[in-house]
């Protein structure tokens, strides 16, 4: 299975186009799967039937595994599996009648705008870094971009006098997305100061560089993010991603239509944004009921 695993991977790299990260994520699970096949002596697909799942599932389980990587699990693997019936490798996919654990749906975590700009004040724009990292948290939250996007992103990409920034998200997939002019002006002053000055060589691309002057990387920024989300002082865990829902909640907040901010977002599915619908509904009926005097 090995083999095959391998040629998948290449498939999802070139033929569907996917992000290494989303890749490498298939390839955990599917390693996680075969080590578990090996010891039931499950050594090729054809081999693979209800009860070696079932197993494989419930060892997930045993081992304490979250409902949803259990989920995501399953999802690779059904996907691995009708790849090879595409291929016809396999005569039938043993995961069809499999089922995901129903996931519980959560609200994202959304920040106030008073605990966004406590967050964005943390930064010493008197060095380097400091006026960096101002940059990207500012260009986050202004844009709704993912960390993966950011760090991914050319100088190239960046133009002050349009106030577009250009990404590419999930599948390549390219989108110009507006940003507003206290970002605008961040950024600027980051590229026309900071950047100069931490770039160890004039053929770097990256828009945001580290310390030895190369491509910041997710894990460098998660680094930075943790440092300032401490400092902050906001209450209950945030992440990255929490700038990105916080700037879909707060468009739509402010009168922003749907279709709009799922352009934004890179989304393919108007379904996955609407979850902040939820998040607007559930603030205006707790405002309704703080302000309404019969409520």
């Amino acid at each position: 299975m090995q083999r095959q695993i391998s040629n998948y991977m290449y498939y999802l790299s070139v033929e569907k186009g996917l992000s290494k990260n989303t890749i490498e994520s298939y390839r955990r699970d599917l390693k996680t799967f075969i080590a578990l096949m090996k010891q039931r002596q499950v050594n090729t697909p054809d081999e693979v039937d209800r009860e070696a799942l079932s197993f494989f599932i419930a060892d997930l389980k045993k081992k304490g595994r979250a409902t949803a990587t259990i989920s995501r699990c399953i999802a690779s693997i059904r996907s691995f599996f009708n790849y090879l019936l595409q291929e016809g490798l396999i005569d039938k996919n043993p995961t069809l009648e499999l089922e995901s654990p129903k996931l519980e749906k959560k609200l994202p975590r959304v920040l106030t705008s008073g605990e966004i700009d406590r967050l964005l004040a943390q930064p010493v724009l008197g060095d380097n870094n400091g006026q960096r990292d101002k940059a990207m948290l500012e260009l986050l939250y202004a844009s709704g971009i993912r960390i993966s996007e950011l760090v991914s992103l050319n100088i190239s990409d960046f133009d002050p006098r349009v106030g577009f920034l250009r990404c590419s998200g999930k599948g390549m997939k390219e989108r110009i997305v507006p940003i507003g002019s206290l970002a605008i002006n961040s950024v600027n002053e980051y590229v026309v100061g900071s950047r100069s000055q931490l770039l160890k060589s004039n053929g770097e691309t990256a828009l945001f560089v580290n310390l030895q002057g190369n491509r910041m990387t997710r894990q460098g920024f998660w680094k930075i993010f943790k440092k300032y989300a401490r400092k902050s002082k906001i209450q209950g865990e945030i992440t990255p991603h929490t700038l990105r829902h916080s700037f879909a909640t707060h468009l739509l907040e402010n009168g922003a239509d749907l279709r709009s901010v799922q352009e934004m977002l890179g989304h393919s599915d108007i379904s996955t944004t609407q979850i902040y619908t939820q998040i607007t509904r559930r603030k205006i009926k707790e405002i309704y009921d703080q302000a309404h005097p019969r409520a």
